[in-house]
């Protein structure tokens, strides 16, 4: 019979579940995290967990808090069980648990409870986990939305603030003034230069409300960026079923996740941070070279193969990656188009990296879904595959293979909602890309043209030229046809050959 899972029940658990070896009693907060949900704790709870049971840094317990209804559902699932959480590694070999220990409390789900624990002299950093949608960056700029009604509200009344960055700045406000000094802020979104973006938002909003206090922020406080990486599916009645039936515990809010964790951080803390270099983080001057191959190949990878994929009939990205078509279309793919645009970074090896993503993707305990990978293909085909496509275009490189890419997502936009088995289009720009690709066959610029997603790609006659030659490949021959003949083409040929081939019988 499972066990409910608190700190009175740990001493119980079968000896195939680790647990706190610590004394969680002595723990002091030195991080208060905003947006707890699954990756935060599959991530940073669990490198601090490893850094605790070391016997180190028991003064950097985590804090949890929240501002959304769903963070107000995780504190009460989780106080329930005294803040633990059991974190399942998935190994392509079985599984593994741990009860993860490193958070202590959480704060009530209110501006003012929030802005009191903030101001606390014990918490050094505030991390962040609210997805990239919680940063106020209007999509048509990539920058700070200063006009957001949101931030207005906020900047026009900053003693009641709505949004988390009003929080922070008010926070930051009350500790300027009492001499407390500044925390640093430390973003684990998976998004590009994460710590600007941050501190954009947060200097941005300041200087709406005290010109003084934006200086004083921006000359003060930290906001390194970072790289994480932890694939971390949400957590269903299967995966507590799980955590019963093989572990014995009764777990309101278990995370299943992947036995890989990745977390690059620039070593920039304001007022000093845990060792969690001797757990496996590693801290560098610069992340761009990091963000960028994580982009380049692990995100990108994931669009690549995610459409044709979905048009081949998988459901399972790990029996995706079992169709020796697919995995040579990755590996051809970013061999000859990806590779060459990537700038060398002294200590990373892109092959290596390569290598432990298809270990990945090929891991079916992770059960991740192609339909996901398919999802809101107008933001993450800007973000992963079209600056490669930039890349190429900009240096006369080869990009026919990209061009197949976008012919294959296209292809995917025309056909999904009428095809049976095929995830359905799940995008915010779905009515654009349907009546976008239905023209696409006749006139490449019909989706090219979609500016909010290309911009001005569709100016380059070698992309309209490519893409069209792939759409006729595709809708002759089929999806494996067309990612057949580009795995079957030498790399030796030019851009301009390549195009010219694609479009040959």
């Amino acid at each position: 019979m499972a066990l409910p899972l608190s700190q009175q029940t740990l001493a119980a658990l079968g000896q195939d579940v680790g647990v706190p070896a610590y004394d969680r009693r002595r723990l002091r907060p030195g991080i208060l995290h905003i947006g707890l949900g699954n990756f935060h704790r599959s991530h940073m709870a669990t490198y601090l967990d490893r850094l605790f049971t070391q016997g180190e840094a028991h003064d950097w317990a985590v804090i949890g808090a929240g501002v959304m209804p769903a963070d107000a559902r995780t504190r009460r699932r989780l106080s329930s069980q005294d803040w633990l959480s059991t974190v399942v590694d998935l190994h392509p070999e079985g599984s593994s648990a741990r009860v993860v220990g490193a958070m202590i409390d959480f704060v009530p789900v209110a501006s003012a409870a929030i802005v009191k624990a903030l101001v606390d002299p014990g918490v050094r950093i505030v991390s962040l986990t609210i997805t990239e949608g919680g940063y106020f960056i209007d999509p048509a700029t990539g920058r700070f939305d200063a006009a957001h009604p949101r931030i207005l509200a906020d900047a026009a009344d900053p003693r009641r603030p709505g949004t988390l960055f009003g929080m922070l700045v008010k926070a930051l406000a009350e500790r300027r003034a009492r001499g407390l000094g500044p925390f640093t802020v430390l973003s684990c979104d998976n998004l590009p230069g994460n710590g600007v973006v941050t501190r954009s938002v947060v200097v941005g909003l300041a200087e709406h409300i005290d010109g003084d206090l934006a200086a004083w922020i921006r000359r003060e406080v930290s906001f390194p960026s970072a790289m994480v990486d932890c694939i971390t599916p949400r957590t269903t009645a299967c995966e507590r079923e799980l955590v019963s039936r093989r572990f014995g515990i009764e777990d309101a809010a278990p995370v299943v996740c992947e036995s890989f964790r990745q977390w690059v951080v620039e070593d920039r803390f304001c007022a000093g941070r845990p060792p969690l270099e001797r757990v496996g983080v590693e801290f560098v001057d610069e992340v761009s070279g990091h963000e960028t191959m994580k982009l380049r190949l692990l995100n990108a990878g994931h669009a690549s193969i995610a459409y044709v994929a979905a048009l081949l009939g998988y459901q399972q990205v790990h029996a995706a990656m079992g169709d020796p078509d697919i995995h040579d279309w990755l590996d051809a793919l970013q061999a000859r188009e990806i590779l060459p645009v990537l700038r060398p970074v002294e200590g990373l090896d892109y092959n290596a990296y390569r290598k432990r993503i298809v270990e990945r993707l090929r891991n079916p305990e992770i059960g991740d879904t192609v339909s996901r990978l398919c999802a809101n293909g107008s933001t993450r085909q800007p973000k992963f595959i079209l600056p490669a496509l930039r890349d190429a275009l900009g240096r006369g490189l080869p990009m026919a293979g990209l061009a197949l890419e976008l012919a294959l997502w296209c292809h995917y936009c025309r056909v999904a909602d009428d095809t049976p088995g095929l995830p359905s289009l799940d995008d915010p720009l779905a009515s654009r890309l349907r009546a976008g690709a239905r023209e696409a066959a006749r006139s490449p610029r019909a989706f090219l043209g979609i500016r909010e997603v290309f911009h001005d790609l569709a100016e380059f006659h070698s992309l309209r030229m490519a893409f069209a030659a792939w759409l006729g490949i595709i809708e002759a021959g089929g999806p494996r046809a067309a990612i057949r003949r580009y795995i079957d083409w030498g790399d030796h040929r030019s851009s301009s050959r390549q195009a010219s081939y694609a479009g040959s019988s």
